[in-house]
């Protein structure tokens, strides 16, 4: 994902997916695309609310679905209570630090899988995403 700092650069990236910008949005989305990171609804929600506009936390969740529907994030969902939201949307995978509670990218070149099993009927296959749990020692 490229960087998108300013407010005209967010707008049109939101218009180019097929998304209204609205006030909310825009301010989830500027604190998304600044830079390239993992980051779960609780964290985006605590720094929206930091500014002077209030924002729901539904609307929040509401708003990074929409972002993944439309190709501009990536749900990593480590457990079904532990989603992050990854604003690298290239195919690649994880590390998931237990500890900390964080993610770091893997390569997708630097994990090599030589086989896998039949797809069940009337599937494709689509992709396969690793997530690497660690622990600090």
């Amino acid at each position: 994902m490229v960087k998108k700092t300013n407010v005209q650069s967010v707008k049109y990236l939101l218009r180019a997916h097929g998304i209204t910008p609205t006030q909310q949005r825009l301010q989830i989305a500027n604190f998304l695309f600044g830079k390239q990171q993992h980051v779960s609804a609780d964290q985006i929600l605590s720094h929206v609310q930091q500014s002077n506009q209030p924002v729901s936390k539904a609307t929040v969740y509401n708003t990074l679905g929409l972002f993944a529907n439309k190709g501009l994030l990536r749900e990593v969902i480590i457990d079904p209570n532990k989603v992050f939201y990854d604003t690298n949307t290239e195919h690649h995978h994880h590390f998931y630090n237990t500890d900390s509670n964080t993610l770091t990218d893997v390569n997708s070149s630097d994990i090599n899988i030589n086989t896998l099993p039949a797809l069940p009927s009337g599937t494709h296959f689509e992709c396969v995403d690793v997530i690497i749990k660690v622990r600090n020692q």
